[in-house]
């Protein structure tokens, strides 16, 4: 039995090479090695911010393959192996095992509005294929569909290798209800407000400030396994902060963007984002300008850190 997923994982970029062609492999074992020094207990690859839909197939065994080998052992891997097209999830997910990937992270078909029996039927062609844990994605925003917490207990009763959960339905109480409705059996990943749902009971965080405040939001949940509640909360409320310059300034889903933009900032270049989603070089000069401010915050909360741990050290 592998130990179990806890923690803040980094849901991760995926690093392209300077025209977007291509991965770009030297970057993303630097990334890795960044991460992996700053004691991020996991990463996922391939979800959302990682642009998953605008990989080929064999860029995306590129990244899986990659990541796995060059971790080595050091911090969880999981994959997001999720597609609109049943027999394309099972295929990425087989493929992700073979590879060695830890686990597998999974959103319902997207784009369909799948109904509950064939989200259930997905997951079974999927659970059929592979031995891996996985982690079902509840984010009603990009798949169309929120999985209700009578679902994921439904799912959880059903296959065995189904124990996480990202809950991202921006309703922190549903932690609480997923948590209620399997026995305790689901462990729950925040996918937002980390802070809150870790005191409604979720055991980790998926992560998308860990591309470029990997420390500051590891310590950030550590904090939170510690008892801490208000030096993570402290953390946090700078984080959400930093969030709303993020979504103010990008006309769709600015994590991609300026998560890179943020990475190169802090010495670990990953390339641009690909189309549709607008890149960073094309935004206006106002919001190329919000850069500066994110780096200020990425700044005043590797700080805020920085004194917790010397009072620590002091005391």
């Amino acid at each position: 039995m592998s130990e179990p997923f806890r923690g803040s994982y980094t849901v991760a970029v995926t690093p392209f090479t300077a025209d977007g062609s291509g991965i770009c492999v030297d970057s993303l074992k630097r990334y890795i090695d960044w991460q992996v020094e700053c004691r991020v207990p996991g990463i996922i690859v391939l979800g959302t911010t990682g642009e998953f839909l605008t990989l080929d197939e064999e860029e995306r065994q590129t990244v899986v393959r990659t990541t796995v080998e060059h971790t080595a052992g050091r911090m969880k891997v999981l994959v997001g192996t999720m597609d609109a097209y049943t027999p394309k999830a099972v295929a990425f997910s087989k493929s992700a095992q073979d590879i060695g990937a830890d686990g597998l992270m999974i959103i319902p078909p997207y784009y369909y509005t799948p109904t509950e029996d064939e989200i259930f039927g997905y997951y079974r062609a999927i659970t059929d294929a592979v031995k891996l844990p996985i982690m079902i994605y509840n984010n009603p925003v990009t798949s169309n569909v929120d999985m209700k917490a009578s679902l994921v207990a439904k799912l959880t009763a059903a296959f065995e290798n189904i124990r996480y959960i990202k809950e991202a339905s921006m309703d922190v109480a549903r932690v609480y209800d997923v948590i209620e409705a399997t026995n305790g059996v689901m462990n729950v990943f925040a996918g937002e407000r980390p802070v809150e749902s870790f005191l409604l009971g979720a055991v980790g965080y998926v992560n998308p400030y860990g591309n470029y405040l990997p420390y500051a939001t590891t310590r950030m949940w550590e904090y939170l396994e510690q008892g801490r509640i208000p030096d993570a909360a402290a953390i946090q409320r700078l984080v959400m902060e930093m969030d709303h310059v993020i979504a103010e300034g990008h006309p769709t889903y600015g994590h991609q963007c300026y998560s890179k933009a943020l990475a190169a900032a802090a010495g670990y270049p990953v390339g641009d984002v690909r189309p549709p989603i607008t890149r960073f070089a094309d935004l206006n000069a106002s919001d190329k300008a919000r850069l500066d401010v994110l780096v200020g915050y990425v700044n005043r909360i590797n700080a805020l850190v920085g004194e917790i741990e010397a009072r620590d050290k002091a005391a």
